[in-house]
């Protein structure tokens, strides 16, 4: 899933193996289900779908947080945090949510295009002048909305290191310009809409040029503190996640000693790979938060107190996504993906993985619903990716409401 911003199966030597027992222990932590008439379908809903990601998948662990305005704010979880402690699974902990840094990323130069000081259309060579240059790159043909919006033509240079060994970059410092570089050393995309991390860490560059402060102090300075989103940081080159965190999991490659034939397909010996330096991440990755702050940080958008309506609306002005790289019916606009939902209208947010194998999804729907959800490995089958894409259609189409189904601004 290109979301994810990173190949989901990885080759790196096994570390932390963790027997099947764990992960097939389905530990619920949930929070008992709103006390409002009829507001019980979507939790039950969400309570299956973690349960399956658990059980049926071998998901370690899985946790979902939604807020409602009928139903109030309510958690759920299955599994646990923790392989080697058995710790149980919850919606507080911190964790790395990857690809969603880049709706916090296209918020900020959008706030900037508001305050007249980008204009989106105009071409990232006048800010950047010589950066995007050679190999048939030219910064005077890309704009910063084709950034934003992944129509840039722009590979991926996450793609490029996944290709090595992962102990040979996993602890790696990388600076923007060099992410970039290597970049422009691939070959052309042939989609005219690519999923590229590099267009978040150019965007991010912009953001520098235009404030003269980096990427990381504007999304501070504008989105985290105004929102009190205490549990949000970046780590630069801190490969450990600060303060109480769930682990991440990804499968041990082949000839690591891992078990063959286990039942579930994660439910065998896994590698723990949440230390990592996300720097190869940057602008369009880096991110370390929780499921009540992404949660406020998608529903603050949606409601405009980010960014005025009309510059909300540039934001959700989507072209069609590769049915390949995300799933079908999805559609991407300015750091933000569109998807159908079963019961009419679409859901707004987006999603993360890092190659550690922490899963991140927020979204924002009908009625002015939000839900969060994480994943301690990543889902490893295309059933497991069905499942966790219902858990999310769950959240929102589930039949708990006291009054009809509205679309948000």
């Amino acid at each position: 899933m290109a979301v994810a911003s990173a190949v989901l199966a990885l080759a790196a030597p096994a570390s932390l193996a963790a027997p099947t027992s764990h992960a097939a222990a389905a530990t619920a932590t949930a929070n008992p289900a709103p006390a409002s008439a009829g507001c019980g379908a979507a939790h039950a809903a969400v309570t299956r779908a973690l349960e399956a990601l658990v059980t049926r998948h071998g998901v370690p662990g899985a946790a979902a947080e939604v807020a409602d305005p009928v139903c109030g704010r309510w958690t759920a979880a299955r599994g646990v945090a923790d392989l080697g402690t058995g710790r149980p699974m919850n919606a507080e902990d911190r964790l790395r949510i990857g690809s969603v840094t880049k709706s916090f990323t296209a918020t900020v130069v959008v706030q900037l295009a508001a305050e007249g000081r980008i204009a989106l259309d105009a071409p990232v060579e006048r800010y950047l002048p010589g950066l995007i240059r050679g190999n048939g790159y030219d910064g005077d043909a890309i704009t910063v909305r084709q950034l934003l919006q992944h129509t840039s033509g722009l590979p991926d240079h996450v793609e490029s290191l996944v290709g090595e060994p992962v102990e040979d970059w996993r602890f790696r410092h990388f600076e923007p310009r060099e992410l970039i570089a290597t970049a422009l050393k691939m070959p052309h995309p042939d989609t005219a809409w690519h999923y590229a991390t590099t267009n978040s860490v150019v965007a991010g560059l912009v953001i520098e040029q235009v404030t003269g402060r980096g990427v990381e102090a504007e999304v501070r300075r504008r989105i985290l503190e105004p929102l009190g989103l205490r549990d949000t940081y970046w780590p630069g080159d801190g490969t450990r996640i600060r303060g109480p965190h769930s682990r991440s999991y990804f499968p041990a490659p082949a000839g690591s000693g891992q078990r063959a034939g286990a039942a579930a397909p994660l439910a065998g010996w896994l590698t723990d790979g949440t230390e990592w330096n996300t720097t190869f991440g940057g602008a369009g990755g880096a991110l370390v938060s929780t499921p009540a702050d992404v949660g406020r940080f998608y529903r603050a958008l949606s409601a405009g107190t980010l960014v005025p309506q009309r510059w909300l609306a540039e934001m959700r002005s989507t072209v069609p996504a590769d049915p390949e790289r995300l799933w079908p019916g999805a559609r991407y606009g300015l750091g933000l993906i569109s998807s159908p939902l079963s019961c009419g209208g679409v859901w707004w947010g987006h999603g993360g993985t890092v190659p550690g194998g922490h899963r991140a999804l927020g979204a924002t729907g009908p009625g002015g619903r939000s839900v969060s959800v994480v994943l301690t490995a990543v889902p490893p089958t295309d059933p497991a990716e069905a499942d966790f894409r219902a858990l999310v259609d769950g959240a929102f189409c589930a039949a708990d409401r006291t009054h009809p189904l509205e679309e948000t601004s």
